[in-house]
């Protein structure tokens, strides 16, 4: 038998404070926190000693909807990848902790980090 929808999200719960209580975002290296619905795929990049929030991609937005050669939800993770990773560049971010929010390591939040790789984050 498979878990319930209420399990499963407070496995994830559980994995997700273990996870945080090791992986603190610093004005130096910043915390990149990936969250992934059913249908969207969300990145931000956090200051969490100042609490604030640096940078932020997801595939709600106008410039990863519009976008016509993505076929599915991995692609368009991929893209906000290489969204969130430009946009840390472009205010001076070169290396990130990378918090994947107690997801697997795998398929969407993969491709994020892969995307942010790609476009010249380090972590």
């Amino acid at each position: 038998m498979g878990l319930s929808a209420e399990k499963k999200r407070m496995t994830r719960f559980k994995k997700k404070q273990g996870i945080r209580k090791k992986i603190i975002g610093s004005q130096e290296r910043p915390r990149l926190c990936v969250f992934r619905s059913l249908k969207h795929v969300y990145a931000q990049i956090i200051d969490d000693v100042a609490g604030k929030t640096l940078a932020a991609a997801s595939t709600c937005e106008k410039t990863a909807r519009d976008q016509k050669d993505i076929k599915n939800k991995v692609e368009a993770s991929d893209l906000v990848g290489r969204l969130i990773g430009e946009r840390a560049i472009e205010k001076g971010i070169k290396k990130v902790v990378f918090d994947r929010n107690g997801f697997l390591y795998h398929g969407r939040v993969k491709a994020v980090s892969d995307g942010a790789r790609k476009a010249g984050l380090v972590f």
